[in-house]
């Protein structure tokens, strides 16, 4: 397997929204994005499916010197022999992979955040850095359009958050902020249990919508930061973004029943998203 089918293939069993943006890229910078998504499922996967905690922490490790050795021009895995010819010209930076790894090693040392603040800083890693080299890749990485795109990841991430409040209680991690749970009157050990009458409760509600709303602001920010003349350029972002919303908008209508499944768009509904957001901006 070449490492061109190796990041293909990562990224199209992930079943993410995010591929079926891909699809409408030109080949140069749809390798590029599929190779750098690629980079950001393995290194997530090493923390989401390594249970031994001190094991994971190698693993990143191994992965940080991968990075380093592969822009010293030495590659070994198939993921950075994939992404590094398009990092010259995408604008591609070591320190980019490093944050993104220092926001999946946040995930072996905290499983709680107090406040919203310190929750922004893990959303930054792991979505805001993301969304910037991906604005990169799509077309260009001016200050307004990095800004659009930080505030962009933001939300997706919110909505993943929103989305995996039961998977990510199974592995004990509640990333909904401590002060905004108590102000709710929402107990952790209610999250942790996944079932009803414990967990499903109006206050439990409450506290969803809450999260909702800030995800709907950072989307709205999002669009309005980004500029007119960018929004071609722009499109799979925003083909994400819509997908991402649609599933948002699901979530919220079916009373944030996410303790105990996760929702989830069908490909072809996804696929209908990216294509009616692509013609429409055209």
């Amino acid at each position: 397997m070449t490492p061109e089918q190796y990041v293909q293939d990562k990224a199209a069993r992930s079943g993410s929204s995010f591929y079926y943006a891909f699809l409408f890229l030109p080949p140069e910078r749809r390798a590029a994005i599929t190779a750098f998504y690629a980079f950001c499922r393995e290194v997530d996967d090493v923390v989401d499916e390594t249970p031994d905690l001190s094991v994971a922490a190698v693993k990143l490790a191994w992965w940080r010197k991968e990075v380093q050795s592969a822009f010293d021009g030495n590659p070994t895995h198939p993921v950075m022999r994939a992404l590094m010819p398009g990092a010259a010209r995408f604008d591609i930076r070591s320190e980019h992979l490093s944050q993104v790894i220092d926001g999946c090693e946040m995930d072996l040392h905290q499983s709680r955040y107090l406040d919203f603040p310190a929750l922004q800083r893990y959303c930054h890693l792991v979505a805001g850095v993301v969304g910037e080299v991906a604005s990169g890749i799509f077309g260009t990485r001016d200050e307004a359009t990095v800004a659009y795109a930080h505030r962009l990841g933001q939300a997706m991430q919110l909505t993943n958050i929103i989305r995996d409040v039961g998977d990510d209680a199974r592995r004990g991690r509640i990333y909904l902020p401590v002060n905004e749970l108590q102000a709710h009157g929402v107990k952790a050990h209610e999250l942790l249990l996944r079932s009803a009458p414990w967990g499903y409760s109006e206050r439990f509600t409450a506290l969803m919508q809450a999260q909702a709303r800030r995800a709907h602001a950072l989307y709205d920010e999002a669009f309005e930061l980004l500029p007119t003349g960018q929004r071609a350029a722009q499109r799979p972002g925003l083909m994400m973004a819509h997908i991402y919303r649609t599933l948002l908008r699901e979530i919220e209508a079916d009373g944030f029943q996410v303790l105990h499944q996760r929702t989830s768009l069908t490909p072809v509904r996804k696929l209908w998203i990216a294509a009616r957001t692509y013609w429409q901006a055209r």
